[in-house]
């Protein structure tokens, strides 16, 4: 019996240390950071009417015509593409609609691309490059599903700013893309369309004495580069740019914002806006911002669009490293003798005051 009690007391023990040791390693194990574990996501957005606004927009005989913008930043971010010396053999355009991106690829920049979109009418009129194979997924931006590291460029325009969880958006693009695959996309920023949106707001106050969001919310700079730095991504970049676009009245601009698919599709948008609330904000807007053109005998109101533009790449041991701290040769109190540094290429000795 003493026996007995003696081995279940050294296995109770056994267990015991085993137990312990397997928390302090499951507790000490080093955790891969990532975007979704810094970020939280958001359910602002109404996925399912977001959808059915990109379908109706798509099967308009006419949608050509409210395209414009897309048009022209899609041109831009395939130019950012066009100045990295690489050909990229499997890319892939998120959010694609009719490939406002892809159109302008060329075999000796991009080989394959595989068009991702929420709308099977967009995919199916979308256009690509002469000389690209291609392939058309209809594909969610919240549920991108693609191998790791299969692909060695991701882009997307105007395109992810509707998407509700964007932390794990950027999550899984890092996940598919090869080492030194690069990430290449911009969004709509939080200036866009602020003269309809303050309009809005005074229409609103004064005849309701409140406000509700008829413009949805878009993202903010820093967030971009705080979701870029979580992810994993390095070498990056983010830049701003703006559009400003004229048009005849603000019912040309809810018309055209509406039917290029850009509608508000908040979780919390009202149902409708009254006649007399549009007719109020309309004439605010003509007050506030019209502008007369003598040379074209007309007057027009100002539309803007700012563009959040930013690039990572994943991270790869043959990419440019930061030198280590220290190592610097030349004192940043010599700058104001820059062109006598470059024509000596010997070391020039730092003096006492330098070093303070």
């Amino acid at each position: 019996m003493a026996q007995a009690g003696i081995v279940s007391r050294i296995c109770y023990k056994s267990k015991f240390f085993l137990r312990n040791s397997l928390r302090y390693r499951s507790t000490n194990s080093p955790k891969q950071k990532t975007a979704s574990s810094v970020y939280r996501t958001m359910n602002i957005f109404d996925r399912k009417a977001k959808i059915l606004q990109k379908e109706r927009s798509a099967q308009l005989e006419d949608y050509h015509l409210y395209e414009y913008v897309k048009e022209e930043i899609g041109w831009r971010t395939a130019d950012r593409i066009f100045d990295i010396k690489r050909t990229f053999k499997n890319a892939v355009e998120l959010g694609a609609s009719r490939g406002y991106v892809s159109r302008h690829f060329l075999p000796d920049s991009v080989e394959k691309v595989t068009l991702c979109d929420t709308s099977q009418t967009h995919l199916d009129k979308a256009i690509v490059g002469d000389g690209v194979k291609v392939e058309k997924y209809v594909m969610d931006e919240e549920n991108i599903d693609f191998p790791e590291n299969s692909i060695d460029l991701v882009v997307s325009s105007l395109s992810l700013h509707w998407v509700n969880d964007l932390p794990g958006c950027f999550d899984r693009v890092m996940k598919c893309l090869t080492p030194d695959g690069v990430f290449i996309a911009c969004v709509f920023g939080g200036d866009t369309l602020m003269e309809l949106r303050q309009s809005l707001q005074l229409a609103e106050t004064e005849r309701l004495g409140g406000v509700y969001p008829h413009v949805s919310p878009f993202t903010r700079i820093r967030d971009i580069g705080g979701l870029l730095n979580s992810a994993g991504f390095t070498l990056q970049t983010v830049d701003v740019d703006s559009i400003t676009v004229y048009y005849p009245s603000a019912w040309h601009v809810m018309k055209d914002v509406r039917l290029a698919g850009e509608g508000n599709s908040a979780l919390n948008r009202p149902l409708r806006l009254s006649k007399d609330t549009q007719f109020a904000a309309a004439a605010i807007y003509e007050e506030m911002y019209g502008k007369d053109f003598p040379e074209k005998d007309s007057r027009g109101v100002p539309a803007t669009y700012q563009i959040i533009n930013f690039v990572g790449w994943k991270p790869d041991p043959t990419q440019p490293q930061p030198r280590e701290r220290g190592t610097g040769e030349v004192s940043l109190k010599d700058l104001h003798r820059i062109d006598e540094i470059i024509k000596h290429s010997d070391k020039i000795e730092l003096k006492d005051e330098d070093m303070k």
